[in-house]
């Protein structure tokens, strides 16, 4: 195995988009958070697609994307392409993923996968801007994921999730709410 280096710094925990291929041929979108440290972790929680195609493929594409949609549709629907790298990442690192541990949390079965990098490729330089509505729809999207898990309280993620949409709405710019937008429409956010 060929090894290459993250084309990014990565530090606690970073949110990215992780494309892997399906059976069908098509690459499935997901969001994935990287645990920093060696090697950089991720864990899958469910019987998701991203979980069977690591299972089944052992890799994937890790991406880096400022795009707020693209983050909220990767992590809130099911979204498939017919290309591995999205047009909005700023860098990406084919990934091989091994898995080092399972376990069950509440009534949830995870799996923690080891990822190597043996492909890297910078798309752009950005100069990093602090966008508090950007964070926001992060923010919002971690707590939408979790309102079908069990072990969590179905009305202070509501809360959360209408705490960052203020803040969307008064600190992000347009693909900030309209990627709230999206966020709505891909999850039932009634109480």
């Amino acid at each position: 195995m060929t090894r290459a280096e993250w084309p990014v710094e990565l530090r606690g925990v970073t949110e990215s988009i992780v494309t892997t291929l399906g059976p069908n041929g098509r690459w499935n979108v997901a969001a994935l958070g990287l645990f920093a440290g060696d090697p950089v972790t991720a864990r899958t929680w469910g019987r998701t697609r991203t979980r069977r195609n690591f299972e089944e493929r052992g890799d994937g594409y890790v991406q880096f994307s400022s795009d707020p949609v693209d983050f909220v549709d990767a992590a809130c629907s099911i979204r498939e392409e017919d290309e591995p790298i999205l047009a909005s990442v700023d860098a990406w690192t084919n990934v091989e993923v091994e898995a080092i541990d399972r376990g069950t949390e509440g009534k949830t079965k995870w799996v923690e996968w080891a990822l190597t990098p043996t492909d890297a490729v910078i798309e752009r330089r950005t100069v990093p801007t602090t966008n508090r509505g950007y964070y926001a729809v992060v923010e919002a999207t971690v707590a939408a994921s979790r309102l079908d898990v069990p072990d969590y309280d179905p009305a202070e993620l509501h809360d959360r999730i209408g705490y960052f949409e203020r803040v969307v709405e008064r600190c992000g710019g347009p693909r900030e709410r309209e990627a709230f937008r999206r966020l709505r429409s891909h999850v039932d956010l009634t109480d």
